[in-house]
């Protein structure tokens, strides 16, 4: 890694977290500008987004993914994820 971007790492951290999830929207769609995705990806998309249309899958609220994510950390990175 270098320097610069350990830098903007630091900085990152002492964001809100709003600005850090908006921050990592952004660079995750700048790498996804920068990469061709796999045409397998698409036909994936696709499936998924059809399986939600037609209501064969169960939407789940981002927020119950998040604590079920958050119950499986130890109380270490729970507690980083928490502040």
């Amino acid at each position: 890694m270098t320097e610069a971007a350990r830098q903007l790492l630091e900085t990152a951290r002492t964001l809100s977290p709003e600005d850090q999830l908006w921050l990592a929207d952004e660079l995750a769609l700048l790498a996804d500008s920068n990469n061709v995705l796999d045409p397998a990806w698409n036909d994936e998309i696709k499936r998924r987004l059809d399986e939600i249309d037609s209501c064969k899958v169960q939407m789940i609220p981002g927020e119950v993914v998040r604590e079920r994510m958050l119950a499986k950390l130890s109380p270490e990175a729970r507690a980083r994820f928490r502040e």
